[in-house]
């Protein structure tokens, strides 16, 4: 019960230390609301007064908006009530008979077509008042609220200047209390459940004519759902001859303490090394190139973790992503995910924020600002901008 109580308290909200690094901008600058694009498979629900917000249900209704998030001067945020735009079909999307057999019905596709072109066009307008034309997109973990998420996200997007970027939100329907270890089972399952709707969204988005490049960070089980996700955006883009970043516009996957076995990491972000059966622009070729492009993945990782080593005990995983180092065992670093030279595990010392030591990428600004480095200025491990410290490539330590 005490391991259940503790894993309950993985929020991603950490308390933001006090002496900020030159990296991050500074909050004088900062305007005192920030609007974060969301979509969410979670349910919708209402207030007595009609409030809307969204719960830990799962809806059958992928939902898309804007929330405006207020930033007082001691650095807390508060939400504004979900201005929710539009949803897309139910899923399954109806189908019709045809003489040929089943497809799509047509209502579901034009209801699908408008809210891809509602979500394009918001976003579009958005991206015309940035500077880059490059979004951020976070994926929160286990136990986290749709507020939770959404000031996450504010918070990730505070380290950057906001005219420079749009910061987005995929939540999926995680914080609920069903099942033991209070609802992480459910979440799991929950994870599983908006894999779908995380691919659809990440398509969607990065059809946006506006936009030059897209930053994927995801955070505790959130890198789980991501990972499936991109494996299954990886095989679409290999069928058409593409990398991920050519095709969807991807420049950084940034994984940030991943609950995730680093056998199942491997089977999903390296998934087409090992079937050379897929297919490619609609035929077999075992020696096709496999080229990620300039997609660079960054994971941070930390063994001082102590939700992850929780989560290890009660799952039997062989070993958490997120607690990978290079100090350990070769036949646990064997099964590192290999995908390409465009690839870093940074080992972080979580020396403070929250005790469990696994909310470290927004509660150590060492870290925020390494991020910073990485996405703002495309500065690449081993510059003195980033001041990590080589172990052995791909592993990284970035000290205190």
């Amino acid at each position: 019960m005490i391991s259940a109580v503790t894993i309950a308290s993985c929020q991603s909200i950490g308390e933001q230390q006090t002496d900020l690094t030159s990296n991050i901008s500074e909050g004088a600058s900062k305007p005192n609301k920030v609007d974060i694009f969301y979509l969410t498979d979670r349910g919708a629900i209402f207030s007595e007064t009609g409030k809307l917000t969204y719960d830990a249900s799962r809806s059958h209704s992928l939902a898309y908006g804007v929330v405006s998030v207020i930033r007082n001067q001691s650095t807390e945020f508060g939400l504004i009530e979900p201005i929710e735009i539009g949803r897309f079909p139910r899923t399954p999307y109806a189908m019709q008979e045809t003489p040929m057999g089943v497809r799509r019905a047509d209502d579901a596709i034009l209801a699908h077509e408008r809210s891809v072109f509602e979500i394009q066009t918001e976003l579009g307008k958005k991206l015309n008042s940035t500077k880059r034309k490059e979004v951020i997109i976070f994926i929160h973990g286990y136990h986290n609220t749709f507020d939770d998420a959404i000031k996450s996200t504010s918070q990730l997007c505070d380290s950057f200047r906001v005219d420079e970027y749009l910061c987005i939100s995929l939540s999926w329907p995680a914080g609920g209390t069903q099942g033991i270890l209070l609802g992480y089972n459910f979440d799991r399952e929950s994870g599983e459940f908006a894999v779908a709707d995380i691919r659809k969204a990440i398509r969607i988005i990065s059809g946006t004519q506006q936009l030059k490049l897209i930053h994927l960070i995801a955070h505790s089980r959130g890198t789980d759902v991501l990972a499936s996700a991109l494996q299954q955006l990886m095989i679409e883009a290999y069928g058409s001859k593409q990398t991920i970043g050519d095709k969807y516009k991807i420049a950084n996957i940034i994984l940030a303490a991943p609950d995730i076995d680093v056998d199942v990491a491997s089977s999903k972000l390296a998934v087409l090394l090992s079937d050379p059966d897929f297919s490619y622009g609609g035929k077999i070729n075992q020696k096709a190139i496999l080229n990620r492009g300039n997609t660079q993945t960054t994971i941070y990782t930390s063994k001082g973790d102590k939700a992850l080593a929780i989560s290890n005990k009660l799952f039997g995983g062989q070993f958490r992503l997120g607690m990978l180092a290079a100090h350990l065992d070769d036949r646990i670093l064997e099964n590192t995910p290999k995908v390409g030279n465009n690839l870093d595990l940074i080992s972080v010392e979580s020396d403070g924020g929250e005790f469990l030591g696994h909310s470290y990428f927004l509660a150590n600004n060492h870290v925020r600002n390494d991020i910073v480095s990485l996405i703002r200025d495309h500065q690449k491990a081993g510059s003195p901008e980033r001041q990590l410290i080589e172990i052995k490539k791909p592993f990284w330590f970035l000290p205190q």
